[in-house]
């Protein structure tokens, strides 16, 4: 079993629901990265989702948006961001999702790309700006190499295309709470039961939701009838804010925990 279906299997044996957080890789640089995830899993963080910065992420909102150009100002690469998780798979079995844009990976080579991930011990990819219909561009390399493809469903997705997405979709699905950008509104929580209901009567993919969720009530919440909730512009925010506090990871750590303890039912 891979290691996200593993997860979240072991998850529902427990009655429990996924925390899975964002990071951006490199923000403040990839030493510090790759300490945040040891402690991010410490904390009770189920499964990790690490950007690959891009100069236009047209997808986030301006937390990660900054975040993404510090890391590029830092000199962070895609190549740097496959060795610093090469090196945290070293000692650590955590899912990991890179999370991103087409063009560094088409920039780099879309086979090589799925190749080096594999190597490096990468367990998804989520690649915001790659719809359906272009998606076996990349699709097809990482099924190949035993990647699982995380697809994106939208409010506005209807049901003929939700149908083709679940058909080729791996790992879980991603449903985006609010239509928009990331971490610039909160989510409304009846209308996304009802779309989870939706999709449930489709596939027996695991549903993840994501975008503007950054409190322990929300995640109870959404956690009452998702399998996961995602966390991200909160979390770079945190870290950007307390950076150069000596107590940087004991603050993201309490942070962290606070949400998970409202997973577990």
């Amino acid at each position: 079993m891979k290691r996200i279906a593993e997860k979240f299997a072991d998850l529902r044996a427990r009655n429990e629901k996924a925390l899975i957080v964002y990071l951006t890789a490199g923000d403040p640089s990839l030493d510090v990265t790759k300490k945040l995830i040891f402690a991010l899993e410490k904390s009770g963080v189920d499964i990790l989702e690490i950007g690959v910065p891009f100069s236009d992420p047209t997808a986030d909102g301006p937390v990660i948006q900054a975040a993404a150009q510090r890391s590029l100002k830092a000199g962070t690469t895609l190549e740097g961001v496959l060795k610093m998780v090469a090196k945290v798979r070293k000692v650590s079995n955590i899912p990991i999702v890179l999370f991103g844009y087409f063009n560094p990976l088409f920039a780099y080579g879309v086979e090589k790309f799925a190749q080096a991930a594999r190597n490096a011990g990468v367990d998804g990819v989520l690649v915001v700006d790659l719809p359906y219909e272009e998606a076996r561009e990349l699709r097809d390399y990482t099924d190949a190499v035993g990647i699982d493809f995380i697809s994106l469903i939208a409010p506005t997705t209807d049901k003929e295309r939700l149908s083709k997405i679940v058909s080729k979709a791996s790992g879980f699905l991603y449903y985006i709470s609010i239509t928009g950008i990331t971490g610039t509104a909160a989510p409304k929580i009846s209308n996304i039961k009802v779309e989870i209901e939706k999709i449930r009567k489709i596939t027996k993919l695991p549903v993840a939701v994501g975008f503007g969720i950054s409190k322990p009530a929300q995640a109870r919440e959404i956690g009452r009838f998702a399998d996961g909730v995602v966390i991200g512009s909160a979390v770079v925010r945190l870290i950007d804010i307390n950076k150069n506090h000596s107590d940087l990871f004991k603050i993201l750590s309490d942070y962290i925990r606070n949400i998970k303890k409202e997973l577990r039912q």
